[in-house]
Order: C-alpha cells, then structure tokens, then sequence
C-alpha cells in the first residue's frame, strides 16, 4: 500500500505545513502535535511513533483495524467522530482526523483482503478459487483452509495471491490468512456462486415484490449467502469497496459489502430477483448458494464497461466525445449552478412564503461525473473490486436506460459480457440476462417502438456469444411501472436456463423464438423454434400480437391461425401482397402466444428495416 498525502480541509496552523506531504514519520508526528492535546483531559497519553498508548484508546483503534480490515486511510473519510469503549470515551474529529493521518503507520503492517471476502461467503465449487490482498513487500502471507495451506509473497503494489485447491461442496469451512497479523473467515461455505447485476429491476427488493410478507416469513435458508456490493461511480480504478451498514430500514437494511446469512431479516433489502433466483438453484440442486449483488438502479450499459475496451473498440467515439466534453466543461458548469442554485434558493423561500410548492432545484453536475451513466464508472467503483472472486455466472436485468440506443446496444452489450469474462478469466462463463418487459401505454395501431429494439438487441446476443440466454417476460410487466412486482417469475425463468444449460437438468428452458418465414399468396407462415411441447395462445383461441405489413412497411393488425406445433398462419385482408411479419412489436405489446411449458414467445420481426433507433450513438 502505498503512502498517501497528507491533505486536508483543515486551514493550516503555524509549522503545520511541513506536516502535508507523505510519510510515516510525518504522519506520526503530525498524530503527537494534534491528537495529544485533544485527548489529554480524558486520560494520560503517551505517544510513541504515532501510536497512542492509552489502553482504552489502543483497543478501539488497533483491534478494530484488525477484526474489521478497515483502511483509514485519508480518502475513506477522515472527518468523523467515533465513540471508545464506553459513554466517557468519545474522539473530538481533530482526533479522528488526526489518526487518519496516521494510518498509513500502521495499516501497511497489516496483511488485508478486499472485503468480497468475509465470514460466511460461498466459495465457488468444482474450480480452483484465487484468494488475494496486500501486505508489507516483505511480509510473507499464509492461506489456509481444510487440508490446504499455501504461501505468497507480496508483489507490485503489495499485492498477494494464492489459489486454492477446489474443496469439496458444504462446509462449514474456515479460512485464515496470516502475516504479521492474522484475519479468520468462518462459516465458509463451498457451492454455487453467481453475480446479480443490472439496473433497477435487479436491485428492486425482496419487500417491493409481490407477497413481501409471505416471502419475508419463509426466508430460513442458512446455507444461501448474499452480499451487496456499495455503489460507488468513479473513473480510477478500485481494489475494494467499503463495508458499511445502512441507517435505513426496509429496502435497505441489510449489510452493504458484507456476507450474511439468508434470514427473514437479511432478506428484506436484497435483489428480488436474484434471491428468487438463488433460492431456486439452492432448492433444487441441494448445494449452498453465494448471490453477489451488485446491480445499481438507472444504470447504463457503458458504464459497466472499462473504458479502454469502449475507445478500443472504435464504436463508441460519438459516446465518448460527449462524455469528454461535458467532463472538459465541469468548472464552467459548475459556477452556472451555484447562480442557479442562488436563484432557486430565493425563488424557493418566496414560494414557500405564499404557500405554494417550490420550484424544481438545478442539478448539480458533479453528479453525473460520479453517476451510473459515465462510461466506465460502475465498472471502476462496483465491477473491479470483485473480478477475479470465483463464481459460477452472472444474471443481467438492466437496458431500460439504453433503450434510445438499442442498435448500438447490439454491440455494446455483447462487448460488455465479453469484456467481463476476459478479466476474470474463467473462460466463457455462463451469462442470463431478461430482456425487457411491456411498460407504457398500449398502442391502438401498430406504431414503432425502440423498446421492440432493445429487445431485439437482447435476443441477438444469443446468436453472437456462447453460454448466453434470454429469459423472455413479455407477459410480466406493468404498462404504469417500469419496475413490475412479479420477480418470482422472472427468476423462475432464469433460473430455467442455469438449471437446463449448466446444471445438465432435462427441462424447458429457452422461449420460442424465430425460425424462418414463407409466403403463399396473401398469407405469411412463420415457423419457430424451441417450442417445447408445442405453441397454445393463452386466454382467448386464436393467436394475438401479429401485425402484417407490403413492401411499403405500413403494417396492420393481422389474423393468425396455428398450424401445428410450430407454425403461425399470418395474413390481413387489407395487405394483398405481405412482405413481413412481426409479433409482440410494441413497447406494451398484446400478445399471448406460449409454449405448453408456459414460457412466452420471444417477440420478433421478419424484416430488418431501419428501426427508430438506427441512427442513435
């Protein structure tokens, strides 16, 4: 670990600013002048190369660093008041910013690991499992576990890592790493282990689902294992991320960046969806389950992808030239809003003064500089810190916020999965992702849509990049919210796909999806494929959702017969001459064809006409 400067809000002092730069004897010196003072009137102090020595104040600080691997180090927060060992012992911020100061004296003394590390993690089963973190260049680290007992040697940066053996499935296991100080994982489990990631509808919670009580009351699984990962957006590059817990109550009451194990009272905050999802896995194959959380609401595609992989690829210049201009005129931007901010605080009193609402406050630009848009932030702040964890796969819910772009969500997406399974190098792992639901109003007439695209750009990533699946919920969504309660379904169908394509378990698993198209005369047969036990339509007898369109792309509702297990009869009086097809092409489509196994038709189109969103970079 390396020193960091010594920096700051604090205005200097007479002498204090030899204190300001980096080094251990500094900081110690800098801890003596300040820290002190401040704590003498509680109790004799003595300092000895930064270190205080009075016996409440040493056990706070050191048993703390070691039990907890916190890092104090002068960007994690300095300003901070934090309580010792009882109601008499309270550390003034001067003190706390002071030990801060400090930390680089001691921390680098401490073999430590990222936090995707812990107490009741799942180790991923049936693969070696790297286990990594920092340490003084000349300390050497041991890892154990069962029968296993490994050494390594810190390098560039202070980095270590051994790789374990794989161990048999169950546990409970516990894991040490010793160095000049040693840290102990117990209730360490071995099993299936797979990423969570996305938007809203993957970080939507188990209590904003349907039945949170009923789900809440029957969450008794002590070997399913979850950890949320902090949101965090950031252009450098992070090695770990903070372990915090919330002050918030219901959706967010859980850990942040700590394993727990799956309770009543865990479970509340977690990602429906992949607590759905794990659950199903756990049940049905009778191993422990990890579930990594790190799905962050609104998020953009390009902000999971590292940003030299998006300026390599050479398909995103448009992008990124945007980005960089607003990025070049932040500190013009940002004394436009305090004038704004000026302005609305005077217009806000006045509205208050006359009762009415205030007006619309200005949005600060910093914020999208460490939002969940800027490419490359959440892959930076979110993504870094846990590559290189062993997992299984990873499940997907997000392109809502792409769907402006969806041609270029045809590339973009592909990229990004490809670009995470290069970095963690565990060759092509599995990928499930659900492509969008209905949402918005329902169309009179068949009208363009650049959700219909999204999708689109969804199911061709099947065709582009192996160990990839869709699980199709066309028939689940709200046409008023974009976050549908029912998560329960939508796991159930990806977890079809790990079930069936990973796990070898003889089910259906993959939705009906376009084959090929003929035309007779007035009328267009579509074939699908992977029917399962054969098409039905649901509610009503005939096949609805088709739309039938000539070589002048205006397209009507068609009728549609089903002719055998596989095949659609499409055609409209009002089109002599048809030249494609589509189904379920809308934002909220109607449409009700399925499968015997109950999985929707994936909508499609047999044409390839420019779409609304061709053009959008």
């Amino acid at each position: 670990m390396a020193d960091v400067p010594i920096e700051t809000n604090v205005p200097d002092t007479p002498g204090e600013a030899k204190f300001k730069r980096a080094g251990h004897d500094t900081a110690a010196a800098k801890a003596e002048e300040i820290v002190a003072p401040a704590v003498a009137e509680f109790e004799p102090v003595t300092m000895h190369h930064g270190v205080l020595l009075a016996s409440n104040f040493v056990h706070s600080c050191t048993e703390s660093e070691s039990k907890h691997n916190w890092n104090s180090s002068i960007d994690e927060g300095s300003l901070c008041m934090r309580r010792m060992n009882g109601p008499r012992w309270i550390v003034s911020t001067l003190s706390c910013l002071a030990l801060t100061a400090l930390s680089s004296s001691f921390a680098l003394a401490d073999v430590k690991t990222p936090a995707i590390f812990g107490s009741h993690m799942v180790l991923q089963q049936g693969q070696k499992n790297h286990v990594w973190g920092w340490a003084d260049a000349d300390e050497e680290v041991t890892v154990s576990i069962d029968k296993q007992k490994l050494t390594a040697k810190p390098g560039e940066h202070g980095r270590w890592q051994v790789e374990l053996e794989p161990l048999a499935v169950g546990g409970p296991y516990t894991l040490t790493v010793q160095g000049k100080n040693t840290l102990t994982f117990e209730d360490v489990l071995v099993g299936e282990v797979w990423i969570c990631s996305g938007q809203s509808n993957m970080q939507w919670s188990v209590n904003r689902a349907n039945d949170p009580d009923l789900e809440r009351l029957t969450a008794k699984f002590p070997k399913l294992r979850l950890i949320t990962v902090p949101n965090v957006g950031t252009q450098e590059p992070q090695n770990d991320f903070k372990v915090a817990q919330s002050d918030f109550k219901g959706a967010q009451n859980n850990f942040k960046g700590a394993w727990t194990t799956c309770t009543p009272d865990t479970v509340n905050g977690f990602s429906a969806v992949g607590y759905f999802f794990g659950r199903q896995l756990h049940q049905t194959l009778d191993v422990p389950v990890g579930l990594i959380n790190n799905a962050w609401g609104g998020s953009a595609c390009e902000a999971w992808v590292n940003r030299d992989v998006l300026t390599k690829d050479g398909k995103y210049e448009e992008l990124l030239a945007r980005w960089k201009a607003e990025e070049e005129n932040l500190p013009k931007a940002l004394e436009d809003y305090k004038a704004k901010r000026a302005a609305w605080e005077i217009a806000a009193k006045e509205a208050k003064e006359k009762g009415q609402p205030a007006p619309t406050a200005p949005q600060n630009p910093e914020a999208r500089m460490t939002g969940n848009a800027r490419p490359a932030n959440i892959y930076n702040g979110v993504l870094k810190p846990t590559i290189g964890y062993g997992i299984r796969g990873a499940i997907w819910y997000q392109g809502e916020s792409n769907a402006g772009r969806a041609y270029q969500y045809r590339d973009l997406f592909p990229l990004m999965i490809q670009s995470w399974r290069d970095e963690w190098q565990q060759g092509d792992f599995p990928f499930y992702w659900v492509q969008l639901a209905d949402f918005q109003a329902e169309q009179a007439e068949p009208v363009p849509s650049a959700w219909a695209e999204l999708r689109e750009a969804q199911t061709l990533t099947m065709t582009k990049l192996p160990h990839t699946g869709e699980a199709v919920i066309i028939d689940l969504g709200e046409g008023k919210d974009i976050h549908p309660r029912n998560k329960q379904d939508v796991a159930k169908r990806l977890a079809r796909w790990a079930l069936a394509d990973i796990y070898k378990l003889p089910i259906v698993h993959r939705s009906p999806l376009y084959k090929s198209m003929a035309k007779e005369g007035n009328k267009i047969t579509v074939t699908l494929d992977h029917v399962g036990g054969g098409l039905q339509p649901f509610d009503v007898r005939e096949p609805v959702g088709f739309a039938i369109a000539g070589a002048d792309k205006k397209f009507v509702w068609a009728k549609a017969k089903l002719v055998g297990n596989d095949k659609i009869e499409v055609w409209s009086d009002a089109v002599a001459d048809p030249a494609a097809v589509r189904y379920g092409w809308a934002d909220n489509p109607v449409c009700n064809l399925y499968n015997k196994e109950g999985l929707p038709v994936t909508p499609f189109r047999t044409d390839d006409w420019p779409g609304v969103t061709a053009n959008a970079k």
